[in-house]
């Protein structure tokens, strides 16, 4: 019953703040702490216990798992688990939730609970997707999620967020109808060879469609979680998504939505259709080439320090699809690294990005030069981010894109080659963010608040997790293998 309880906190903390803003405007906000803090603490209670990890139906290393029937009819279940992978992103989830709320206290001034409803659904939208094991479940929380990030970004964005949050929608729900008809061909192929109708991940792994069907098929769950990823060139609704959502909702798209695609690609694209994937490998990894390439020669180009952001997003998300269809196991255990640090890393700099707008009214750099004399907590913690984005040896993102580039040149030289000029690239727009809005004189006086205690918490705890990513990842090393490991098996077989 964890599982439920995980699902149940958020959707009912949700429905809770949301009525509970008539009775005070801080209710709403303590109370969606409560709930995230409440599953960060479980959730990280199962890791410091690690369970044995047990097979269902002969597949996987789960450490927990609740199946139930659901619509029996059409062999849909309601089946969750977790192992190492979906732990890890489950935590991240949690995490970037209390950092979601916590930069949002005060941007947020009007209709806040129903803010915070919106942002406990998507995470627990997020949260069933890191979970489901059967096919429509997944789609269902897959679409759950798009729905109040819509909401997000429509009703509490900037200056353009209403176009902003129609092609983030169209851009998303055309992937999820994608997905969907992916998942009905599959069910109804393996149907047809086995006289079986189920939506079981599990049962389905064994499904052998012909190889052309595979290929369409694949194509299609395919194109679904790159749109999410986003890849070059499925990635223009993520910019504009990113530069007018309110800080809090760009804290959970760059540290928890885009990490869905990746998840799909790792867990279902490659483990359900080997062959095909295998031979889609080389356009996925000059489609991951693209991203770093692309996303980072945009992001130094840009003038809005959001969309800056929003682009070198592009970039490092990059190097995740890079890392999953090289699929050897130092390329995997670099994507996952690379997918917890980015979070943290693009979260925190959102935040940052959040801060400076909301005390500047502006996020055009040009603006913002001479932070150092005027607020040096800002200036301390901007500086630090910046150089984890650019992948400083012993921080997070060093370490994912180092073991992703590793992997990648036991795969194929000029790929890795190629994805290591994105690390160059990378150092200039880090410097351009240091350089406009640290240095130099502002442009008019100005007097506004540095980080309070409560800001300088929240980034000092993602410092830390991001030096312990750099430093001594071995804990989630450990905690990923065997789940990485069994998905590697199913390519074997």
């Amino acid at each position: 019953m964890i599982l439920i309880a995980l699902l149940a906190i958020l959707i009912v903390g949700g429905l809770v703040a949301w009525v509970a803003e008539r009775w005070h405007p801080l209710w709403p906000r303590f109370i969606s702490l409560l709930a995230l803090g409440c599953n960060f603490l479980v959730l990280l209670a199962l890791w410091l216990w690690q369970p044995d990890p047990f097979m269902i139906n002969g597949q996987g290393a789960w450490l927990i798992t609740l199946d139930r029937p659901w619509i029996p009819h059409f062999g849909v279940r309601f089946h969750l688990a977790l192992d190492g992978l979906s732990l890890l992103l489950a935590l991240l989830t949690c995490f970037l939730g209390l950092m979601a709320v916590v930069a949002s206290w005060t941007e947020i001034k009007y209709r806040i609970g129903f803010f915070h409803f919106n942002l406990l659904w998507v995470l627990a939208g997020v949260l069933g997707v890191f979970m489901a094991l059967d096919l429509f479940l997944f789609f269902v929380f897959w679409e759950v999620m798009l729905v109040p990030m819509y909401f997000l970004i429509a009703i509490w964005g900037h200056e353009h967020r209403h176009p902003a949050s129609f092609k983030f929608f169209i851009f998303t729900h055309s992937g999820g109808l994608l997905l969907l008809i992916a998942i009905l061909e599959l069910a109804w192929t393996h149907h047809q060879n086995t006289g079986e109708l189920t939506f079981s991940y599990l049962d389905l792994l064994g499904a052998s469609p012909d190889p052309e069907t595979a290929f369409w098929i694949m194509l299609g769950f395919f194109i679904a979680f790159t749109i999410k990823l986003p890849a070059v060139p499925l990635h223009s609704w993520l910019p504009d998504a990113h530069t007018q959502a309110p800080t809090g909702g760009s804290v959970i798209l760059a540290g928890v939505l885009l990490k869905t695609g990746a998840y799909g690609l790792l867990r279902f694209v490659v483990p359900l259709f080997p062959v095909a994937a295998a031979e889609f490998a080389p356009v996925a990894m000059l489609m991951g080439v693209m991203g770093i390439l692309y996303g980072a020669v945009l992001a130094f180009a840009q003038q809005d320090v959001k969309r800056l952001i929003a682009y070198s997003s592009i970039s490092h998300m990059g190097f995740v699809l890079l890392g999953v269809f090289a699929w050897n196991a130092v390329a995997l255990q670099g994507a996952v690294i690379q997918m917890l640090a980015h979070g943290i890393s693009a979260g925190a700099l959102f935040m940052i990005a959040g801060a400076l707008q909301e005390r500047l009214h502006t996020r055009n750099m040009r603006r913002m030069g001479g932070l150092w004399a005027q607020a040096p907590r800002i200036a301390a913690i901007s500086l630090f981010f910046a150089v984890a984005a650019l992948g400083l040896p012993g921080l997070g993102n060093f370490m994912g894109e180092f073991l992703v580039l590793l992997g990648t040149y036991r795969a194929s030289v000029p790929f890795a080659a190629a994805g290591a000029l994105g690390l160059i690239l990378a150092v200039v727009y880090a410097l351009i963010i240091v350089q406009k809005t640290l240095h130099g004189e502002p442009e008019e006086q100005r007097h506004f608040t540095d980080f309070s205690t409560k800001d300088m918490v929240a980034m000092g705890t993602m410092i830390l997790i991001l030096f312990w990513l750099g430093l001594y990842p071995q804990p989630v090393f450990d905690m990923a293998h065997p789940a990485l490991e069994g998905l590697q098996q199913l390519t074997m077989e």
